[in-house]
C-alpha cells in the first residue's frame, strides 16, 4: 500500500511544488511507481509534467466535489514509473462548494483510498495556504514534507503550521507524522543562507533532511519545458539533489519499515 506524503508550506515561494516535481520524479527515477496529486488551484505540478490545465477535463476537484473516481483521471507522465491526478482553476471554488458537506475534511482521503495500493509513493502538493484543501490533504497523508526556504523570512509562518498539524493530529489524522523539514533555496555563498540552515537545524534538529536544494538555474528552467529537473538535466545540481532526497526518504521509511514491533 502506497505511502501518502503531502508537501505543505502556507508560505508562498519556498519550492513547494518544485519538491513536489522532482520529489516525485526521482522516486519513479529509482523505480518506484509514484503518484503526483496536483491539490493547488494554481495547477503548476499539472503544467510543469507538460499538461495544459485549461485542457484538463476531470481533476481532482471532480473527486472531491462531485466523487468522480481517481483511477479514471490518471495521467501517464513522460517519466516512466510516474503518474499524476491533475488540477484546474476550478479547484479554487472547493473550500466554499464543500463548506457544508458533512466530512468535508475526509473527501481526499476518500478519493485516494481506491488508488493507493496501485503506488509505492503517492505525493499531494498541497496549495500555499491553511485551507480545506490543504486540510484534506494532510487528513489523507501519512506524512507532512515541509520545505523551507534559506531566507531571511524563513521560518515565519512555520510555527502556525505546526500548530495546524497538531490539531490535525488530535482531531482528524493521529497517524500524521512529520516526514521532514526540507532547506530550499540554498546559496552558500551568503552568510544568511548558511545562518538560516544553522538555526533551522538548532531548532527542529532530527527533523530536517540532510539533503539542501541548492538554487540552480536548471531547476528554475525546467516548468517551462514541462519537465522534472531528472528529465531536463540530469546532471545539474538541483537533480543530484532531488535524487538524493528521494534516497533519504527512501532509507528512513526502509529503517522504519524494520523497527520491530513491540509485543
Amino acid at each position: 500500500m502506497g505511502k501518502i506524503i503531502a508537501i505543505a508550506n502556507q508560505k508562498g515561494g519556498v519550492g513547494k511544488t518544485t519538491t513536489a516535481i522532482n520529489l516525485a520524479a526521482s522516486l519513479a527515477a529509482l523505480e518506484h511507481k509514484t503518484l503526483l496529486v496536483d491539490a493547488d488551484p494554481q495547477a503548476n505540478s499539472t503544467s510543469g509534467l507538460g499538461f495544459d490545465p485549461r485542457a484538463i477535463e476531470n481533476s481532482i476537484y471532480e473527486c472531491m466535489v462531485d466523487g468522480v473516481e481517481a483511477q479514471g483521471l490518471i495521467l501517464n507522465t513522460s517519466v516512466p514509473f510516474l503518474d499524476l491526478v491533475p488540477a484546474h482553476i476550478d479547484l479554487a471554488g472547493a473550500d466554499i462548494e464543500m463548506v457544508s458537506v458533512e466530512g468535508r475534511e475526509m473527501r481526499m482521503r476518500e478519493t485516494l483510498q481506491g488508488v493507493k495500493e496501485l503506488y509505492e509513493y503517492i505525493i499531494i502538493d498541497c496549495s500555499p495556504s491553511l485551507g480545506l484543501i490543504t486540510v484534506n490533504a494532510l487528513v489523507a497523508a501519512n506524512s507532512i514534507l515541509v520545505p523551507v526556504q534559506c531566507e531571511y523570512f524563513a521560518l515565519e509562518g512555520l510555527g502556525k503550521l505546526m500548530s495546524t498539524i497538531k490539531i490535525i493530529q488530535a482531531r482528524l489524522n493521529t497517524a500524521l507524522e512529520i516526514e521532514g523539514i526540507l532547506l530550499t533555496m540554498y546559496d552558500s555563498r551568503i552568510r544568511l543562507s548558511n545562518q538560516v540552515v544553522e538555526e533551522v537545524r538548532n531548532h527542529f534538529q532530527h527533523l530536517v533532511f540532510n539533503t539542501i536544494i541548492p538554487r540552480n538555474i536548471r531547476l528554475s528552467e525546467c516548468p517551462s519545458f514541462g519537465l522534472p529537473v531528472i528529465a531536463h538535466d540530469a546532471e545539474s545540481k538541483g537533480a543530484v539533489s532531488y535524487i538524493n532526497l528521494a534516497q533519504e526518504i527512501l532509507e528512513r521509511n526502509t529503517l522504519l519499515s524494520e523497527v520491530p514491533t513491540p509485543l
